[in-house]
Order: C-alpha cells, then sequence, then structure tokens
C-alpha cells in the first residue's frame, strides 16, 4: 500500500467522519464527547496508518471510533467523582471535580500540592490539571503512549483526592 499524505488522509476523514461521529454517539449519547471522540479516532487512524488493511479502511476506522467510545465510556472521567457536599447536584449538572477543588482550594494550594507528588505523576498532573493542557498533549509533550498518560493523570488524581481528604479530616486545609 502506497504511503498516504496529508491530501489523501483529508479526504479519507471527509469520507469516513459522518460514519465514526455516528459510531461514537451511539456508544455514548453526547454531542461533545462524539465530537471529541471522533477527532481521537481520526489522529490515532493517522498515527497508525501503515496498519490500515488495504480495502477494510471502513471496518479498520469502526473498531477504532468503538475502542475509543468503550474506553471513554469506562473512563475516569465519565464515572466522575462525587466530592462531599455535591450529593444533592445531578451528575450532568455539576460541574467537573477539577473546577469544584480548584475554586475550592485555590490554585497555589492545588499547585503545592501536585508538586508533592511523586515522579510520575507530578508531571502528568501538572501539565493536565494546571496548565489544562489535554491528555494527548501530555504524552507528546512527555514522550510517553497516551494510555499511560492517561494512567498516570487517573492516579494522580486519586492522590490529591486523598490527600484533600486527609488534610480535611485533620482540619489542616493548607497551611
Amino acid at each position: 500500500m502506497a504511503p498516504m499524505t496529508k491530501e489523501s488522509f483529508s479526504r479519507f476523514v471527509e469520507q469516513y467522519e459522518h460514519l465514526v461521529y455516528t459510531i461514537c454517539f451511539q456508544l455514548v449519547r453526547d454531542a461533545a464527547a462524539a465530537e471529541d471522540l471522533t477527532q481521537d479516532t481520526f489522529l490515532s487512524a493517522y498515527l497508525h496508518r501503515d496498519s490500515m488493511p488495504a480495502g477494510y479502511e471502513r471496518q479498520w476506522l469502526g473498531r477504532i471510533a468503538t475502542n475509543k467510545a468503550k474506553d471513554y465510556l469506562q473512563s475516569a472521567w465519565k464515572r466522575r467523582t462525587v466530592l462531599p457536599g455535591d450529593e444533592g447536584i445531578p451528575p450532568g449538572a455539576s460541574p467537573p471535580a477539577e473546577e469544584l477543588t480548584l475554586s475550592r482550594c485555590g490554585a497555589a494550594e492545588i499547585a503545592a500540592l501536585i508538586d508533592q507528588l511523586r515522579a510520575p505523576y507530578r508531571p502528568v498532573c501538572r501539565l493536565c490539571l494546571l496548565e489544562e493542557r489535554t491528555p494527548e498533549e501530555a504524552a507528546l509533550a512527555l514522550g510517553r503512549p497516551l494510555k499511560t498518560i492517561q494512567t498516570q493523570l487517573y492516579r494522580g488524581k486519586r492522590l490529591l483526592r486523598e490527600q484533600l481528604e486527609r488534610s480535611e479530616l485533620h482540619g489542616t486545609v493548607f497551611k
């Protein structure tokens, strides 16, 4: 199979973008998430374009879209943690946990907690939570696989949540 140029990949995207969006939307039932997943699907397809089987482009792309949507549905972001005091707020109406925590504690305190994290979690959390970069951007910046970044971000958030809960229990909410 001949290497795919940027122009041929653009035509490929135009040809299949509706299919990919439809697959993603059917699985996640959220238009904004489906749009993001469509972009993720084509990014992944572009990065792995050399492994695309000739004659089976549609099926290959559909499988990538399905896997992206399934990963999204299983992700911590989709399950969002309810913080103490937010129990009465319906899941879709509450802002993300990160925004609530930042508004309660302040960015400087969160930055201090992130700086206390151990090695693999500190740079990932700094990029994603403080600099508001996407996991994809963090993966490129740190030269790590996207799945590794997503796992480290999930674990880093869990460690931060545990630190916040401990400090609230002991009444030492940031000195």
